[in-house]
C-alpha cells in the first residue's frame, strides 16, 4: 500500500510593515504657505508725479520678500525690469551702456539707487510746492470727502516738512468745511486741543460719520413717507 504524499509546506506571507496612525496634531504651516501672494509693482514710464508711488511699491515688495534677493545688485536689476517707457527706459539703458564700457555696473548699492532715482524721477521742488500750497487755499476741503481731504493734507505736510503740532492743527482746521469747524468748536466735552492733530482727525471722522448716518436716515425716511402718498394718488 502506497503511503500518502506529504502535505506541501505553505510559507505564510510576510507581515505588512506597521503603519503609524496619522498624527492628530496638524503640522505647523511654513512661512511660505502663510505668506499672501505679493503683487508686483506697476510698470514705470518716468512720470515724476508717479515716481514716489512706484518706489514705495518696490520698497514694500523688497521688505516683504527679502529672501528672493541675495544682494543689492539683484534688487536694482529687478526694479529696472519695470522701466518700460520714456525717460525711465533711457536712464536704464544708459546704466547698462556704462557697464558695457567699464565692466562695472555704475550703481553698486540700493541706497545709491534710491538716491539717484529720487533725483531723476521725484517732483522737482516738491517741498517748495507743498509749502506754497499750504500757505494758500487750494488745498481746502471744498466738496471733497473727509477721507480725500485728509489724504491730501497728510501728503502735503509730509512733503513740506511741517512738524510743529500747532502749525499742523491750524493748517488742518483752516482747510475744513466751515460747518465741520463749527461743530468741533462747539463740542461740549473732549474737544481737541490746538496741538493734538490726532484728536482733530478723530473728531472730524466722528462728525463725518454722524452726518453720513443722518443723511442715510433722512433718505430712508423720505422714501417711506412718500411711498404711501404716491400710491394714494394712483
Amino acid at each position: 500500500m502506497t503511503s500518502p504524499a506529504p502535505a506541501p509546506t505553505v510559507t505564510p506571507p510576510p507581515s505588512p510593515p506597521p503603519v503609524n496612525p496619522p498624527s492628530l496634531v496638524p503640522s505647523a504651516p511654513t512661512k511660505q504657505q502663510t505668506r499672501p501672494k505679493l503683487p508686483s509693482p506697476p510698470d514705470f514710464s518716468s512720470e515724476r508725479t508717479s515716481g514716489r508711488a512706484f518706489l514705495n511699491s518696490c520698497m514694500l515688495y523688497l521688505r516683504l520678500a527679502p529672501e528672493q534677493f541675495s544682494c543689492d545688485e539683484e534688487k536694482i536689476f529687478w526694479t529696472l525690469a519695470f522701466f518700460k517707457d520714456g525717460r525711465a527706459t533711457r536712464w536704464s539703458e544708459n546704466l547698462f551702456r556704462q557697464e558695457a564700457d567699464t565692466g562695472v555696473f555704475p550703481i553698486q548699492s540700493w541706497a545709491d539707487f534710491e538716491r539717484q532715482f529720487r533725483s531723476q524721477f521725484f517732483p522737482v521742488n516738491a517741498e517748495a510746492d507743498a509749502v506754497n500750497t499750504l500757505e494758500g487755499s487750494s488745498y481746502y476741503q471744498g466738496n471733497r470727502t473727509v477721507d480725500d481731504y485728509l489724504d491730501c493734507f497728510l501728503t502735503l505736510v509730509s512733503e513740506a516738512g511741517y512738524t510743529d503740532p500747532w502749525t499742523l492743527v491750524v493748517k488742518f482746521r483752516r482747510g475744513l468745511k466751515t460747518n465741520i469747524q463749527g461743530q468741533i468748536a462747539t463740542i461740549p466735552f473732549r474737544q481737541p486741543t490746538d496741538t493734538d492733530l490726532e484728536a482733530w482727525y478723530a473728531a472730524v471722522w466722528r462728525i463725518d460719520q454722524a452726518q453720513l448716518t443722518n443723511e442715510a436716515f433722512q433718505s430712508t425716511l423720505w422714501s417711506t413717507t412718500m411711498a404711501p402718498t404716491c400710491s394714494a394718488l394712483l
